[in-house]
């Protein structure tokens, strides 16, 4: 199915929100955003960013804000959209026509703009990567063979991870032990435990 034919469905459907939709549709186009369809949702851009999508639920319909966290929300109507998930998105539910004050959605869709011709976004700091618990027979086998210790630390981190845990994870001894001879040639190639799967 096309865009076209998407946002078509989206907003001509029977639904019990289909006139409050139609509303925010409105504004946001007359915002002059350009609307699109992505991720199941009529979405609304500016120089090819996402800057809001329209969503309609059983409940309640509304307004994701893509970067919501950077709006001032003087009506204090934002709400985290996944708390703990997302981070910078912020949701607007309505539950009735009634509820939308055109100037005010208007006033948050152009702050979101603007905020978007910024460039404002939200760096998102990366954890730090777990220590790999090496175990007891690799950390032996690394010990005695220098060029499979060299070529050991060459890998990337997940690949160091799936090694450790492929053997970690063998419940016997002859397991651990088969498992390792397995291994020690693909280590030195410098090939990770899965690399046959990825294309």
């Amino acid at each position: 199915m096309e865009k076209q034919e998407k946002l078509d469905k989206f907003y001509n459907e029977a639904h019990h929100f289909k006139s409050g939709v139609a509303e925010l549709r409105s504004l946001a186009l007359a915002c002059g955003l350009t609307e699109t369809y992505k991720w199941s949702f009529p979405t609304y851009m500016i120089d090819d960013k996402n800057v809001i999508a329209i969503s309609k639920f059983k409940t309640h319909f509304g307004i994701w804000f893509f970067n919501g966290v950077f709006l001032s929300d003087p009506k204090k109507v934002l709400e985290n959209a996944q708390e703990g998930k997302t981070m910078a998105m912020r949701h607007w539910k309505f539950s009735s026509k009634k509820d939308i004050d055109k100037k005010v959605v208007t006033a948050y869709i152009k702050e979101a703009i603007k905020n978007q011709k910024k460039g404002l976004q939200l760096k998102v700091e990366k954890k730090p990567k777990a220590k790999i618990e090496i175990p007891t027979h690799l950390t032996i086998a690394l010990k005695n063979n220098v060029d499979l210790k060299t070529s050991f630390n060459k890998l990337t981190y997940s690949k160091q991870k799936d090694y450790a845990e492929y053997i970690a994870t063998a419940k016997q001894e002859k397991t651990k032990l088969s498992r390792l001879e397995k291994i020690v040639p693909l280590i030195i190639a410098g090939k990770g435990l899965n690399d046959i799967y990825r294309k």
